[in-house]
C-alpha cells in the first residue's frame, strides 16, 4: 500500500495494538472512538505518571473529527484503531471512499461555512497520512502527541 504524497508512518514507531482493543465493529460512532482512544491513551501514560489533561483533549478532537469524517463524507466508518507509540497516540480511521479529500493536498486557506475539521486535524496532529485500501476505501492516520502530566 503506497501512501499518497509519499508520507509513511514507519517513522511514528507504531506498536501492537493494545490488548483490549475492541474487536471488530465495536467502534461505531465518534463517541465510542472517542472513548476508547482515551482509555488507551490514559492507559499507557498510567501507572502513576498521567497523561497531560490539554493533550487528551486535542487527541479527542482529532478522533472526533476523523470519526465523523469519515460518516459523513466517507461512506461511512469502516474500523478504528489506536496505537500507543513513544510519543503519543497514533491512530487509524478507515472508511469506504476511495475520494482523497482536497485539503490533503492544499492547506485551506478560505473558509465556505463548514470544514474546520481537517486545518484542525492538521494543528493538532503529526504524520497525517491518507492510504488507498487495496479492498476500497482509504485510512486517514495521524499521530497526537502526549506527554506525561509532570512534564514542563
Amino acid at each position: 500500500m503506497e501512501p499518497i504524497d509519499g508520507i509513511s508512518t514507519a517513522s511514528a514507531g507504531v506498536g501492537p495494538l493494545p490488548a483490549q482493543a475492541p474487536g471488530a465493529g465495536s467502534v461505531t460512532s465518534a463517541a465510542t472512538a472517542r472513548a476508547y482512544a482515551e482509555s488507551v491513551a490514559r492507559a499507557q501514560w498510567g501507572a502513576g505518571r498521567g497523561v497531560r489533561e490539554e493533550d487528551v483533549v486535542d487527541l479527542l478532537l482529532v478522533v472526533s473529527e476523523l470519526v465523523t469524517n469519515a460518516i459523513r463524507h466517507g461512506e461511512g466508518l469502516a474500523g478504528f484503531e489506536a496505537r500507543p507509540t513513544g510519543e503519543g497516540l497514533w491512530i487509524a480511521v478507515h472508511d469506504n471512499s476511495a475520494v482523497v479529500p482536497p485539503a490533503v493536498r492544499a492547506f485551506p486557506t478560505a473558509h465556505l461555512g463548514s470544514g474546520y475539521g481537517w486545518p484542525l486535524v492538521a494543528r493538532l496532529a503529526r504524520d497525517v497520512v491518507v492510504d488507498l485500501r487495496p479492498e476500497g476505501g482509504k485510512t486517514i492516520s495521524a499521530l497526537v502527541p502526549l506527554r506525561d502530566a509532570g512534564a514542563r
